[in-house]
């Protein structure tokens, strides 16, 4: 999907229109996951880079953050656990073996801050990694010149 169907009639789902917005995600990387649409972008160049499990990772790892009861963190923590962490998982991102090693000693009694330290290692790898090529992308770029012509 490229980004005229991405955020084709969808400006009405974001406080403000997503190519106004482009400019500030060259600002940092917090800025960029902070924006839906920046999240949607860079989402799709993570995409085309064969990478979408960083950012899906890092999304999950939010949500999962925001539960309030036991049961609900528990069935969250082993669905990121299965698509993400295990090995051979169907989006398994790249951390270290001590890091998947210590969340599959303790995905049986997981708790909010059960992959923070994986999360972080991904955040760190999409900040010095990713999204410097993400500013360079033609997707990117796209959008910013899609933003001037406006």
């Amino acid at each position: 999907m490229d980004l005229n169907t991405l955020f084709k009639g969808r400006f009405c789902c974001f406080l403000k229109d997503p190519l106004e917005e482009a400019e500030t995600w060259g600002e940092s990387v917090d800025k960029l996951l902070c924006s839906k649409p920046g999240q949607a972008a860079f989402r799709q160049f993570l995409k085309s880079e064969y990478s979408e499990e960083n950012i899906l990772f890092w999304l999950a790892c939010e949500d999962y953050k925001k539960i309030k009861s036991l049961p609900e963190m528990i069935s969250s923590a082993n669905r990121i656990y299965s698509e993400f962490v295990e090995c051979e998982a169907p989006r398994q991102i790249n951390i270290d073996c001590g890091t998947r090693e210590n969340i599959t000693k303790n995905i049986s009694q997981p708790s909010l801050t059960s992959f923070d330290a994986a999360q972080k290692l991904i955040y760190s790898l999409m900040a010095r990694d990713c999204y410097p090529r993400f500013l360079k992308s033609d997707i990117y770029q796209d959008l910013l010149r899609r933003a001037d012509a406006r």
